[in-house]
């Protein structure tokens, strides 16, 4: 397709970088935060912190070179140009149909996290199943509106949501203390080692919508603001609730962290949390929505018509996708494995390998040019290295937990709070 054709793909709407940041700290800070302090108890103290500035410093340079592959070539909108952009055709097929799984899996994470939280609130009051279905169909209905416009001042309510609910869990466990004190470093093995590893890359893992919000900005330039401001609120964020929960629930902190208090405050933290949840989830449905409506449609003058056609094929794309994002989270009903696999499939190349793909791609020929090119060539190839690692050891982890999990409980009315 013509650039300037590609251009038009471009939402008329666009924001303050100021706006965008709120949707882009709703769509990153989100289900991450709550699987940290189970990491932290899986690794230990220190090399937790570690793990969390390494992999949150790399995440906030991997954006930039997303940012800087946009200025480069303005007509990129998702992932899918950008791998046009680098392989041709082939390349935009690939990376738009992982981008669009890589969305599904997330929505998936989201209904779980929402029938961990039901059946928490409710005792388990009824089949998982149902509460998973009830997720699902208010995550479409809120999923109807086309433009983000109408859905962006959501992000505010969705990270007031998050924080008073890990803040309310920090407070509940540091007055009871149920846990046995902090351990600096765990005598653990290479599965369990990873699969908490795992589970910290997921918190980083918001840059496969970066693209997309991004073509929304009225100048993109600001995304790099937007960006330093969401990283340093999200280490900060993280590191805080992951080492003051584990340091106060101990060993046996649970994954989502809310249920690590005490079962009355679990159940108003998870009440409170319930508008991230849901929105969040949101947010990167929009994107895979708009994905799949902008390829359907593109070339024609129904892009943004609101005719019936136009609105039924809208409807029945976000149907089709939140119904497969829940026999996703029906398969796989544990939080820790599933943020494992989508970890080891998707977040390990769009948060980390693709980023250094890009800069190599953009950089072809200046690899070596001065003392600053050859440093940061090592350095993407280091962030390429990190990528693959990341995806192979994932796959490993999150496989073997997957088969050590009984298949019974997919599918299952079974409580898994």
């Amino acid at each position: 397709m013509p650039l300037a054709t590609r251009s038009s793909r471009r939402s008329s709407t666009k924001y303050s970088g100021g706006g965008m940041f709120h949707m882009m700290v709703a769509e990153t800070v989100s289900l991450g935060v709550l699987s940290l302090p189970a990491a932290v108890a899986a690794l230990g103290l220190l090399p937790a912190i570690l793990v969390l500035v390494f992999l949150g410093l790399m995440a906030t340079y991997t954006g930039y070179v997303i940012g800087q592959m946009k200025w480069r070539y303005p007509h990129i909108c998702t992932f899918a140009d950008a791998g046009e952009v680098i392989a041709g055709k082939w390349g935009r097929e690939f990376l738009g149909a992982a981008q669009i799984v890589f969305f599904i899996f997330i929505m998936a994470s989201h209904l779980l996290t929402f029938t961990v939280a039901m059946n928490t609130i409710t005792n388990h009051g009824t089949c998982s199943i149902v509460f998973g279905i009830v997720g699902m169909v208010i995550s479409f209905i809120c999923s109807l509106p086309r433009t983000l416009e109408k859905m962006s001042w959501l992000s505010i309510v969705s990270f007031v949501s998050i924080m008073t609910s890990v803040i309310i869990v920090m407070i509940a466990v540091g007055i009871t203390a149920p846990g046995q004190g902090v351990v600096a470093v765990v005598d653990t093995n290479l599965y369990h080692g990873f699969s908490a590893v795992c589970n910290i890359v997921f918190a980083f893992c918001g840059h496969a919508a970066f693209f997309g919000l991004m073509a929304e900005l009225r100048n993109p330039k600001d995304f790099t603001k937007s960006l330093c401001l969401l990283q340093g609120i999200d280490m900060g964020l993280y590191i805080t609730a992951a080492l003051v929960i584990y340091r106060y629930a101990g060993d046996d902190v649970t994954s989502p962290a809310l249920g690590s208090a005490s079962p009355m405050v679990a159940k108003i933290a998870y009440g409170i949390s319930l508008p991230t949840i849901i929105i969040a989830g949101v947010i990167n449905g929009h994107v895979a929505f708009k994905y799949v409506y902008l390829r359907v449609f593109e070339g024609t003058d129904r892009m943004h018509k609101r005719d019936w056609i136009a609105t039924g094929s809208w409807v029945g794309i976000a149907l089709a996708l939140w119904t497969m994002a829940w026999i996703i989270s029906a398969a796989i009903p544990v939080f820790s494995n599933l943020l494992s696999l989508i970890t080891a499939l998707f977040a390990s190349w769009f948060t980390y390998g693709l980023s250094g793909i890009f800069w190599l791609f953009m950089n072809k020929g200046l690899w070596f040019s001065s003392p600053r090119k050859i440093a940061l060539t090592l350095l993407n190839i280091v962030v390429i290295s990190v990528g693959a690692a990341l995806c192979g050891l994932g796959l490993w982890v999150s496989g073997k937990a997957l088969h050590d999990n009984p298949s019974s409980e997919s599918f299952s009315c079974g409580n898994n709070a």
